[in-house]
């Protein structure tokens, strides 16, 4: 069943923190587990931020592409303007990718791993 998810990013910004409420979770509760501050989750509704979106998706049981579909491609890789950009992750991946290869293979493995 795919979810009814606004397209308006108002809309879903409180779509998104009603969902997390209905499950007894909230956006600092998942700032708190991921040891990052509650402005950090707050930056995701105003651009993309692959970490704290694929937190999000996952606490709602759905894939980041589903809740940002313009942030993310077909494939799983999050959308970027800087691709050769380092995404940083705290200790919870085990990849390790060159500093001048693209992300985009780091990406897709992690996506495989979620």
């Amino acid at each position: 069943m795919k979810p009814n998810i606004p397209i308006n990013t108002e809309q879903r910004w409180e779509w998104i923190k009603y969902q997390l409420r209905s499950r007894g979770s909230s956006l600092s509760r998942l700032a708190s587990a991921l040891s990052v501050s509650d402005s950090a989750v707050q930056l995701t509704k105003y651009m993309p931020y692959p970490r704290m979106e694929r937190a999000i998706a996952k606490a709602l049981n759905l894939a980041p592409g589903q809740i940002w579909p313009e942030r993310w491609n077909a494939d799983g890789t999050p959308c970027r303007q800087r691709p050769n950009r380092a995404e940083k992750r705290a200790e919870t991946t085990h990849i390790r990718v060159k500093d001048s290869e693209s992300n985009a293979i780091a990406h897709r493995q992690i996506v495989r791993e979620a």
